[in-house]
């Protein structure tokens, strides 16, 4: 089964909405022509709109970082999935390492956010990877065995295409330490073995990206790998230039 790359910029908590505006205005352009990779943009809160009109009729799309499970309630500073869709966003970041460090985003809450988002029609990115410990204790697969397991535990099998995985070993987010080809390869070759354990034919429309680190330089080398289907980008995404280069090098 052909699956699409996708390459998203995840600009973290970077760029007012006039900042925003600039940007997308001078992405466009690198992109109009550019077939067979679709692009997205996770933004703060405040640019999604912004964004999404600007962008609206293009090939990017508009996602956020973040959303809560409930469709509404007392959850003061909290926003929901139908929230989110109303701005035009489309998809939405969910499980990033940094939510889960300092924001103290369990499984238990993402088990409910996955299925939240889809039924908003939003697209969710889950995040999954290890820290450097647990590479170190050779933890890696037990990790991405629970967080997938228990993240996707309210999808069905009909839906799991839906979603993407973004697999972001966390001693590599920031650091400029990128996993070896071989390292990438093998954690997202394990994370397709246990989605096919649970569905085969659903697991074979699934996207898994890498992030962790990818810039211009090494982005062309992780998106050649067979089992990586584009990559989360962070600190790369913040300027045009880099990031068109990463988008031009997951075509396919």
């Amino acid at each position: 089964m052909a699956r699409t790359p996708l390459i998203a910029g995840n600009w973290k908590m970077y760029k007012t909405e006039r900042e925003a505006e600039d940007y997308i205005q001078a992405l466009l352009p690198r992109v109009a022509a550019l077939d067979g990779v679709e692009v997205a943009i996770c933004a703060p809160y405040t640019d999604l709109k912004a964004l999404a009109d600007s962008a609206r009729g293009s090939r990017v799309e508009v996602y956020a970082q973040n959303m809560h499970q409930d469709a509404e309630g007392a959850y003061t500073g909290e926003v929901s999935a139908a929230m989110l869709a109303e701005t035009g966003a489309r998809g939405v970041v969910l499980g990033h390492s940094e939510r889960r460090a300092y924001f103290g985003e369990s499984d238990q809450a993402l088990a409910l956010k996955v299925p939240a988002a889809l039924r908003a029609g939003l697209r969710p990115v889950l995040c999954v990877g290890e820290s450097e410990s647990e590479r170190d204790a050779q933890d890696t697969e037990r990790r991405l065995r629970q967080q997938v397991g228990e993240d996707l535990a309210g999808v069905d099998a009909a839906e799991l295409a839906e979603v993407v995985i973004a697999y972001e070993p966390v001693w590599a987010i920031g650091t400029g330490r990128v996993a070896t080809p071989e390292q990438a390869q093998e954690a997202i070759a394990f994370i397709r073995a246990l989605l096919a354990a649970r569905d085969e034919a659903a697991a074979r429309g699934v996207r898994i990206l890498y992030g962790g680190s990818v810039n211009a330089d090494n982005a062309a080398e992780l998106l050649a790998l067979p089992d990586v289907d584009g990559a989360l980008v962070g600190g790369a995404s913040l300027q045009v230039e880099p990031f068109a280069q990463i988008i031009s090098a997951a075509r396919r």
